[in-house]
């Protein structure tokens, strides 16, 4: 069987590596220029980093919109400028260790919608360049608050010891867990810092699918999977018979029968294949090409 020309990788990031350094593998090892990624990773972190290789890659913002789900460990005593171990030391102090019951009423607060400020060591672009280059450059960045949401906030483990809590994260894309760590420790009254972070989930990406970077040099371009198979969290839509070279062609189809929200995101099939990504125009009843991929 033929070798997908484009598609989705699930990739396990190992620390130490960019995301960038991911790409730039899968580039050598697809033969291929056009490779993107969705949801950046720290270098310090390891785990899920979806990749689109090809007409894929025009999905890329669908992936991002995502749910995201992370294992951190948080590290009391301790705060840096970066919010990780990376970064230079700017707190450090003895503390006490709080009882499970104590972390448990700390983590309570953060459950739900919350106002988030990310940490200045981060690509969020201010005035078109990114918020670790104006600090590299000496300039003082300042942030401004953000609406994210934790679906889920759970304490794993508790090691009075090494004075560190290992907690499982369900969040909304734009939710960062070093600010997360930082803001846990001050509701406990004491700095925090993320001492490592494990993304497990993308989507329908999973840490226990992804691929090791050797694994994937092995199968190559056999690992490619057909993007559909990614975009799940998208109702299927099938085009009525005959409309899918009007859907390729950038034209809407009416149909009286669709039921969906304004704005809803469709998975448009037509002729039994895979043609791209619809947008839903409730006032005319219509379904609006939004990404259309090349037909095979």
């Amino acid at each position: 069987m033929t070798a997908r020309e484009d598609g989705f990788l699930n990739l396990l990031k190992p620390p130490g590596m960019s995301s960038h350094d991911v790409v730039g593998c899968a580039r050598r090892v697809l033969g291929m220029k056009k490779v993107g990624h969705a949801g950046t990773l720290d270098p310090g972190a390891a785990g899920v980093l979806p990749v689109a290789a090809g007409a894929a890659t025009r999905l890329i913002e669908y992936l991002e919109h995502a749910g995201k789900s992370y294992r951190a460990e948080l590290l009391l005593g301790v705060a840096t400028d970066s919010g990780d171990l990376g970064g230079e030391v700017v707190v450090r102090q003895a503390v006490s260790m709080p009882a499970a019951s104590e972390v448990e009423q700390a983590l309570a607060a953060f459950r739900g919608e919350i106002s988030q400020v990310p940490p200045a060591h981060s690509a969020i672009k201010i005035g078109g360049r990114r918020a670790y280059e104006r600090l590299r450059a000496g300039e003082t960045v300042e942030l401004p608050a953000r609406r994210v949401t934790i679906h889920r906030l759970e304490l794993l483990a508790l090691d009075a010891a090494r004075h560190t809590l290992l907690l499982d994260v369900d969040c909304s894309r734009g939710t960062y867990i070093r600010s997360l760590c930082r803001d846990i420790g001050k509701r406990l009254g004491m700095p925090a810092v993320m001492s490592f972070l494990v993304r497990t989930r993308v989507g329908d990406f999973s840490l226990t699918e992804a691929l090791t970077l050797e694994e994937f040099a092995t199968r190559g371009r056999g690992a490619l999977e057909a993007p559909e198979e990614r975009l799940s969290g998208l109702p299927r839509y099938d085009l009525p018979r005959g409309r899918a070279r009007a859907f390729c062609n950038g034209l809407p189809t009416h149909d009286i029968s669709l039921v969906m929200p304004e704005a809803a995101r469709l998975r448009v099939y037509g002729e039994g294949q895979f043609l791209g990504i619809g947008r839903v125009d409730a006032a005319t009843q219509s379904v609006v090409p939004e990404k259309v991929l090349p037909r095979s």
